[in-house]
């Protein structure tokens, strides 16, 4: 951390994670210890980032193609509670329609303050995490795509040759500043193991969110194709097979440490 010019607090996950499990934000040197004795696989260590607006942006780019195509955009609410001015932290959560289905963690979380009564109006954030499992709501930007955030994106894809579909998980300090090309973080990058997350709390039927996977894997097919053609082996079926069997074990293993790991 020294070495990177890395301080407390930062932002701890899994190389290879999912739906947030075992994202923590680390205060101190114990807190980072507890969690490396806890974790039996690579994790990484990432300044933790405080600009204000969190935006998912799902991405495709066919090869040898210049321009791309932004498929989706979302800005994400965390999750939070408003007081009344009456009930107390631990009511709100219980009652809260997402917070409630994980209220064990949420209490363990802000158990010092949970007998406290929240001042009417006050806005209370309960995690800053984006992911929707943890009670994140994904609002949609999608009149919001133009050709200006369309340059900007081609430019950050750019910086690596063959990431041609995915989603960008980033933070700017608004919507302007990013089209302008500013202040600008990347938290990740996440490729075809990744879902068109602009298809949730939107409205949409459960035919047309269906629909929309599925054009994205036509998408992920053609680019397949086109790989292929160029002397890119496609992933043989067993090996494939071996893969999610992998991954599977992965996350379920994840699910276990994430109940195990203390640090909220």
């Amino acid at each position: 951390m020294c070495n990177a010019g890395l301080k407390f607090p930062v932002a701890v996950k899994p190389d290879v994670g999912t739906k947030g499990l075992l994202f923590r934000k680390i205060l101190t040197e114990d807190q980072l210890k507890d969690y490396h004795s806890l974790l039996p696989f690579t994790y990484v260590i990432q300044e933790m980032i405080t600009l204000p607006l969190e935006l998912s942006i799902f991405y495709v780019r066919y090869p040898d193609e210049e321009k791309g195509m932004i498929t989706g955009l979302i800005a994400k609410e965390y999750l939070y509670v408003k007081g009344d001015g009456i009930s107390t932290l631990k009511q709100l959560i219980e009652k809260h329609p997402k917070a409630f289905m994980i209220a064990n963690e949420q209490k363990q979380k802000h158990i010092e303050r949970l007998n406290e009564v929240i001042t009417e109006n006050e806005i209370y954030y309960l995690n800053e995490l984006g992911n929707h499992n943890r009670g994140a709501k994904f609002i949609n930007l999608k009149n919001e795509i133009d050709e200006q955030l369309q340059c900007v994106v081609d430019k950050i894809n750019k910086y690596s040759k063959h990431f041609y579909y995915g989603r960008y998980d980033i933070k700017t300090t608004s919507l302007e500043d990013l089209k302008q090309g500013k202040n600008i973080s990347i938290l990740e990058f996440n490729g075809v193991g990744s879902e068109p997350n602009h298809i949730y709390d939107i409205g949409l039927t459960y035919i047309q969110a269906i629909n929309i996977l599925a054009t994205h894997w036509k998408y992920m097919y053609e680019i397949g194709r086109i790989n292929y053609k160029k002397g890119i082996a496609y992933i043989p079926f067993w090996k494939g097979l071996k893969m999610l069997k992998k991954s599977n074990k992965n996350t379920k293993l994840m699910k276990q440490l994430d109940l195990k790991c203390k640090i909220y």
